[in-house]
């Protein structure tokens, strides 16, 4: 099966038998940005795997929950302080319809989002295209939406991008060279690129390239606008946003490859919510009102513009997510 389409100039390729990385090391970047987190790649090991063991022990559910408060988390890809505000006028309407309190937790890491769903610590959450699979296995989460255009458009593209200068032309010449993942759960910030590399120019981390992990889409973006990163692996959409607030400068960035689209964030709750509240949670989506709000001035910079949510099926949309993780042999048997 292709997972990711041509990219600019390039043929499809398929993913097959990819291996996790075993040696993933990371370098400070400029003081000024403080971009670079992490770890050797011994540590990336001992990170999955601790989060893995951490997923296992998941309390056995005896009955179903009926919150005096949500608590909601908007996928840690950007600045949380940028998208409470973003969220507020939603946050008002799911309050209003569900006659519950409703709390915006600003999540730092996917790991803390995915650990606060499985804890009971958060109900209401939208998880991005990476964490999804993991989320619904071992977190107990619900999907059943994502945002769309009006004409039920949807989703992003993976980019590998670098800047004017660089001496970076193709991705043939990221060889030798460091590359900014985002996190280890990120679809198009880790795996999908991931899988691109060793599968369509066998190119393997640490013996081809020098793997970096910036924690988040827009500390890669900023990075390779910099000049910190010489090439990174980012979502499109939100370099989208960032343009369009002026953020960062469109002109300091080249794409050197674009994928097929994949499915984007996904919203949903946790199972064991009482069913009459979930029934409220979901209606309260399907029934927000975008005309004016800060949610379409945020996310209709996106191409397709986001401008509704839409009804999504977990086994249909989140398939070719799923194909990419069985390749790189990510595991969801959490129980």
């Amino acid at each position: 099966m292709n997972f990711l389409a041509a990219g600019i100039g390039q043929q499809p390729f398929a993913v097959d038998n990819l291996a996790l990385f075993s040696k993933i090391k990371q370098e400070p970047m400029s003081q000024s940005r403080k971009l670079a987190t992490s770890v050797g790649l011994s540590a990336l090991a001992l990170l999955i795997i601790g989060l893995v063991i951490a997923l296992n022990r998941r309390p056995k559910v005896s009955g179903y929950v009926d919150p005096p408060t949500l608590i909601f988390a908007y996928t840690p890809v950007e600045d949380p302080a940028v998208y409470a505000k973003v969220w507020d006028g939603f946050l008002q309407h799911l309050k209003s319809v569900t006659g519950k309190r409703v709390q915006f937790f600003p999540i730092q890491s996917n790991a803390a989002q995915l650990e606060a769903m499985r804890a009971g610590r958060l109900h209401v959450a939208g998880f991005n295209t990476g964490s999804t699979p993991l989320a619904v296995a071992c977190a107990g989460f619900e999907p059943f939406a994502m945002m769309a255009s009006k004409k039920k458009e949807y989703g992003y593209e993976m980019e590998l991008i670098t800047y004017p200068g660089s001496g970076i032309d193709r991705v043939e010449d990221i060889k030798g060279k460091s590359l900014a993942f985002t996190t280890q759960t990120s679809n198009s910030g880790f795996k999908a690129p991931s899988a691109l590399l060793a599968q369509r120019f066998n190119m393997i981390a640490v013996r081809d390239y020098e793997p970096l992990f910036s924690g988040k889409h827009d500390n890669s973006i900023l990075g390779v606008a910099n000049k910190d990163y010489p090439v990174a692996a980012i979502a499109n959409s939100v370099k989208a946003r960032m343009i369009a607030r002026k953020v960062v400068n469109p002109e300091n960035l080249i794409v050197i490859y674009k994928s097929e689209r994949f499915p984007t964030t996904s919203y949903g709750y946790v199972s064991n919510l009482e069913p009459k509240l979930a029934a409220k949670i979901k209606t309260a989506f399907f029934s927000f009102n975008w005309e004016g709000s800060a949610l379409l001035k945020e996310f209709g910079k996106s191409d397709p513009p986001q401008e509704m949510f839409m009804p999504i099926s977990y086994s249909m949309h989140w398939q070719v997510v799923r194909d990419i993780d069985k390749a790189m042999k990510v595991s969801y048997d959490c129980e």
